[in-house]
């Protein structure tokens, strides 16, 4: 895994009850983690803070998958 990968995986791991390693990409912020809504809005401003880049409100109000959230930070 990618130091980025897991420096993310790190931050999910910090808003649910698993271990960063075994945060899959497929799983759901809401349905497999236990995400609310407000410990996803944290987790973004984290994201934030951590990797140094903003966040367009648009594109993160349509992220499910672990996945997608890598994607768009990939992207910045």
């Amino acid at each position: 895994m990618q130091n980025k990968e897991m420096e993310f995986k790190t931050i999910v791991s910090k808003y649910c009850d698993m271990k960063p390693e075994d945060i899959k990409n497929d799983m759901r912020f809401r349905e497999d983690l236990g995400f609310s809504s407000l410990d996803f809005m944290s987790f973004l401003g984290e994201l934030e803070d951590t990797f140094d880049v903003e966040l367009e409100e648009e594109k993160v109000l349509k992220i499910i998958y672990v996945s997608e959230a890598l994607e768009i930070l990939e992207s910045l």
